[in-house]
C-alpha cells in the first residue's frame, strides 16, 4: 500500500462517514480521525484512512485500505444514534455555540444570553416580561428542587409539537427562570448568575464565577444525556419531560463527580500522595482526562483563570496532571470552584446540573424545531424463541 493510499481526502471521508463537515472536524479534534496537510496543497488537509474506516465499521482485508467497503448500513447499523444538531460543536480544540466561542461568550455574557445563543432565540427576547410564580418549589438540595420544577411542569405542560418556536422558546425561558426562582429564593429580580448567587450565599462580587460556570457548562456534544432529551423530544414530550429525561442520564456524571470532589478534598492536604494513591488504586486520577478535545479543555482554564484560587487549590489541579500525564477536565474545575466558594459537598454537582439544562433545553428545541429523525436500531442478540 503506498503512502498516499492511507490518506484521503475531505470529499472522500465526508461521503464514506456520511457527516457533514463540522462532525469530521470534531473527530479530528478528539483525536479519532488522524489528519495532515495535504502535501499539494497546504490550504487542504488529508484524513487517516484506516480511522475513518474504523468509524464506518468497515473491514480491511490484507491491509489494503484501497480495498475498503463500504457497508451502505451507516450508523444505525453500527448501534449508533444518527442525530444531527446545530447547537454545538468542538473544533481545533475549541467549543462553539451556534459558531460562536463559548469561552468568549463567558468571558461577559450572562447566562440569559447564553441561553439566546444556545436556542438560537438572538431576535426575539424570550426572557423578556417573565415574573416569578406565586408557588415556588422550595426546601431540600438544589437537585432535588429542579427535578420537582421539571416534573410539575411535565404535567402542565403541552407537547411541543403542538406549539410554534417562538412559543417554544418562551417556554424554555420560563422553565428555567423557575427552576432559578426555586434554587435561589425569594427576592429581586437580578439576572440568574446573581439569584443563583443569593441562593448559594455567595457574595455578588464574585457572583461572575458562577455565570462562568454555567455559561461554560451548557453542552460539550453528544452523550447520554444529549440523546435521553432528543430522543424525548422526538417523541412529543413537553420541554420540561424532554430536560427531565436528560438530566436523568446524568446520573453517572453527578456520581462520578462526587468522587471528583472526594479527590479534591483529600489532595487539599497532600497532593502529591493523593494522586499517586488514587492511581495505585483506580489507574487515574478523578478529575483529570480529556477526552472530548485534542489536547486540553479549554473551559478549564476559562473558569479556573478567575477564581483565585488558593495555594492548596492549586496544587491540586498542578499535582494530578502532573501524576496522571493528562490535562484538567471541567469536572474538576467545577469542583475546585465549589471549593473555593464553599458550596458544600454537592455544589459542584449543583452547577453542573444547573448549567447542563440549559443546553439540554437547546437540544430539545433543537430536535423539535429542526431536528432530523433519530435513526436507530435494535438488534436483537438474545435466546432463540422457544430455546429456554
Amino acid at each position: 500500500m503506498g503512502a498516499d493510499e492511507r490518506w484521503i481526502a475531505r470529499s472522500e471521508a465526508l461521503t464514506r462517514l456520511g457527516v457533514k463537515a463540522q462532525t469530521l472536524y470534531a473527530y479530528v479534534s478528539r483525536g479519532r480521525i488522524a489528519a495532515r496537510p495535504d502535501p499539494t496543497d497546504p490550504r487542504k488537509s488529508l484524513y487517516a484512512a484506516a480511522d475513518v474506516a474504523r468509524l464506518c465499521g468497515d473491514e480491511i482485508e490484507s491491509g489494503d485500505v484501497g480495498a475498503l467497503r463500504p457497508t451502505g448500513l451507516g450508523a444505525a447499523a453500527r448501534g449508533e444514534a444518527d442525530i444531527h444538531s446545530s447547537v454545538s460543536m468542538t473544533a481545533e480544540g475549541r467549543l462553539f455555540y451556534h459558531g460562536l466561542d463559548a469561552v468568549q461568550l463567558s468571558e461577559s455574557g450572562s447566562i440569559e444570553a447564553a441561553s439566546r445563543v444556545l436556542w438560537d432565540a438572538r431576535g426575539d427576547d424570550p426572557f423578556a416580561g417573565l415574573k416569578p410564580r406565586i408557588d415556588p418549589i422550595v426546601g431540600g438540595s438544589t437537585q432535588r428542587r429542579m427535578m420537582a420544577v421539571l416534573g410539575r411542569r411535565l404535567t402542565e405542560d403541552r407537547s411541543s409539537r403542538l406549539q410554534e418556536p417562538v412559543a417554544l422558546k418562551r417556554e424554555a425561558a420560563s422553565l428555567l427562570n423557575e427552576v432559578m426562582d426555586s434554587v435561589s429564593g425569594p427576592g429581586p429580580r437580578l439576572y440568574f448568575h446573581q439569584r443563583l448567587a443569593r441562593g448559594f450565599k455567595v457574595v455578588d462580587v464574585q457572583s461572575h464565577l458562577l455565570r462562568r460556570a454555567l455559561v461554560l457548562g451548557a453542552d460539550k456534544g453528544l452523550d447520554a444525556a444529549v440523546l435521553a432529551t432528543r430522543a424525548a423530544a422526538d417523541g412529543g414530550a413537553s420541554l420540561a419531560g424532554a430536560a427531565l429525561a436528560g438530566l436523568s442520564a446524568l446520573g453517572g456524571a453527578v456520581t462520578a463527580m462526587g468522587d471528583v470532589v472526594a479527590y479534591v478534598s483529600e489532595a487539599r492536604r497532600d497532593p502529591t500522595g493523593a494522586a499517586k494513591r488514587w492511581i495505585g488504586l483506580r489507574g487515574s486520577v478523578p478529575g483529570f482526562g480529556v477526552c472530548d478535545f485534542a489536547r486540553h479543555d479549554p473551559r478549564v482554564d476559562a473558569l479556573l483563570s478567575h477564581a483565585q484560587l488558593s495555594p492548596d487549590l492549586a496544587a491540586v489541579r498542578a499535582e494530578g496532571e502532573a501524576a496522571g500525564g493528562q490535562g484538567a477536565s471541567f469536572e474538576l474545575a467545577l469542583a475546585l470552584l465549589s471549593r473555593r466558594l464553599d458550596l458544600g459537598p454537592t455544589g459542584a454537582g449543583d452547577l453542573l446540573l444547573l448549567g447542563r439544562l440549559n443546553g439540554l433545553l437547546a437540544h430539545a428545541l433543537d430536535q423539535v424545531i429542526d431536528g432530523s429523525p433519530i435513526r436507530s436500531r435494535l438488534r436483537y442478540v438474545g435466546p432463540e424463541p422457544g430455546a429456554n
